[in-house]
């Protein structure tokens, strides 16, 4: 009886990446469900009062009933941060809600369309003295009611180019912001947090958890962020206080949707890049570079309320992570799972497809050649959506 040509070794893993690569691509065009009921992408339950977030400084929630809640890293002016604080108030919560200008179009909106239970605080995470004045309100302001939560939603990303032409100063001032100012304001009220055995709620990234392509100083904030989470959620059990970690797809946030302001860092970066570096690599390099980036943001999902569900759930019944978003269950499956040749490749080519340096293309002396650099990688995925 004639045997099944079934493939062997290292082709049935590129049968099988290629084929998850395919399910991703058509959960993220088509919006399909079967992704989003993997058991790393759980469903979020519905609840009936919510918390506050932001997209540069840091806000503040009470609730009418029960202990106040503070969130925190980015402003309420847009974003994730502005959609949870109107959820939160119009649940009955207090919400004290950081922003970078009080008189920005998302602050106005919040005064216009929230209760008077919602206060807006100026604050900029990279400023001491921002940090302690409303480290110092919060604490006067929860006196007599307590402090319920704190929403940690600082994100800050500057240039999409590989961590060889970033700038150390990059990798500082996200450091800065994204973790940093975390640190300081959970450290600020834990006091008030575990008194009133609360809740820490933090939206990290999955940039954090395996290396994207050009997101190295971005990713290394959201890591270190997420390992400090972890450290916390193991030290504060014996005080009832919970963490919870969000790990969100790429939304349709203010700062996703400003293409004009990625078009300013890829100049800045020009500008600023050594010599040396700018021949290596070649200004046509980082063009393809921001250019997929763009492509990649424009695929990101319009609505915000997965991210906002999975932080008011956070609060009130709280697990320890969320992936709200299409298509991170099976992000995380290859992630885990496939080895680590075919996890790179796959990162590669889902996210930025890759392209060869100036110094490495055929005809330049002295490097071996881009053919031998692509053998050495291994077998290649098809080209991502990115590319197309």
């Amino acid at each position: 009886m004639e045997s099944w040509p079934w493939p062997s070794g290292g082709a049935w893993l590129l049968v099988a990446a290629r084929a998850l690569l395919q399910l991703l691509r058509a959960d993220l065009r088509l919006g399909r469900p079967w992704l989003r009921r993997t058991t790393l992408q759980p469903l979020i339950s519905r609840t009936t009062m919510g918390a506050g977030s932001k997209e540069l400084p840091s806000s503040l929630v009470t609730p009418l009933s029960t202990p106040p809640l503070v969130d925190h890293p980015r402003s309420c002016d847009s974003g994730f941060g502005n959609a949870t604080a109107k959820k939160l108030d119009a649940m009955g919560f207090t919400v004290l809600a950081t922003v970078l200008d009080l008189n920005s179009p998302g602050a106005l909106e919040l005064r216009a369309c929230c209760s008077s239970r919602l206060q807006l605080l100026q604050m900029d995470l990279t400023k001491p003295a921002d940090i302690s004045r409303v480290l110092e309100f919060t604490k006067v302001h929860t006196a007599s009611t307590g402090l319920w939560g704190l929403v940690n939603n600082a994100g800050q990303n500057i240039f999409v180019a590989d961590a060889e032409l970033c700038p150390v100063a990059t990798f500082r001032t996200c450091m800065e912001v994204n973790f940093f100012g975390a640190l300081e304001m959970t450290k600020g009220l834990l006091p008030l947090l575990r008194r009133s055995s609360g809740r820490i709620v933090t939206v990290s990234s999955p940039a954090g958890d395996m290396p994207f392509p050009c997101l190295a100083a971005y990713g290394t904030s959201k890591a270190a962020l997420a390992l400090l989470m972890g450290n916390f959620s193991c030290e504060l059990l014996p005080w009832g206080v919970k963490v919870s970690i969000i790990q969100p797809a790429c939304f349709k946030t203010e700062s996703v949707k400003d293409v004009h302001q990625w078009e300013e860092r890829k100049q800045q970066l020009l500008a600023t890049l050594p010599q040396e570096l700018l021949q290596a690599y070649g200004e046509d390099y980082i063009e393809h570079l921001n250019g997929q980036f763009l492509h990649s943001l424009s695929q990101a999902l319009p609505d915000l309320s997965p991210v906002v569900d999975a932080i008011t759930d956070a609060l009130l019944a709280p697990r320890r992570r969320y992936y709200p978003g299409h298509g991170l269950g099976l992000i995380y499956f290859i992630h885990y799972y496939l080895p680590e040749g075919l996890r790179q490749r796959f990162l590669q080519s889902f996210f930025i497809s890759p392209y060869v340096p100036r110094a490495l293309q055929a005809g330049q002396p002295g490097l071996t050649s881009a053919r031998d650099i692509a053998q050495d990688q291994g077998p290649r995925l098809d080209p991502s959506p990115t590319a197309q």
